[in-house]
């Protein structure tokens, strides 16, 4: 059973950072396009930023230029580098792996942003 599990969530203050982790087991790692998604109560699920298994990496718009993903082929993990965190970006954190019809989620980690 293929695992994702993230870590790193937690309650800063706006303008502050948080690294979120997702270890993945059980698949080719490096062979799939990895993402976080985020979502709020009552909300849809929206994706925050993708990379893929060539290193090519994509942004909402939202979080451009605060946010940096990442991943460690070697240690099967992506990260998503937070900075400047806004009350807006709070939401749960979703990671992702998908390749053709395999679409993979984690549980999420919960990030809150509050003074």
């Amino acid at each position: 059973q293929v695992q994702l599990v993230e870590s790193g969530g937690g309650l800063v203050q706006p303008g502050g950072s948080l690294r979120l982790s997702c270890a993945a087991s059980r698949i080719i790692f490096n062979i799939y396009n990895m993402g976080w998604y985020r979502q709020d109560p009552g909300k849809q699920r929206e994706l925050v930023a993708r990379i893929f298994a060539d290193g090519t990496t994509n942004y909402a718009d939202s979080v451009r230029g605060r946010f940096a993903i990442t991943r460690d082929n070697a240690k099967n993990t992506v990260y998503l580098q937070m900075n400047n965190l806004r009350p807006e970006d709070t939401a749960s954190y979703y990671c992702n792996a998908q390749r053709h019809h395999r679409d993979y989620w984690g549980h999420g980690t919960q990030v809150t942003v509050a003074s």
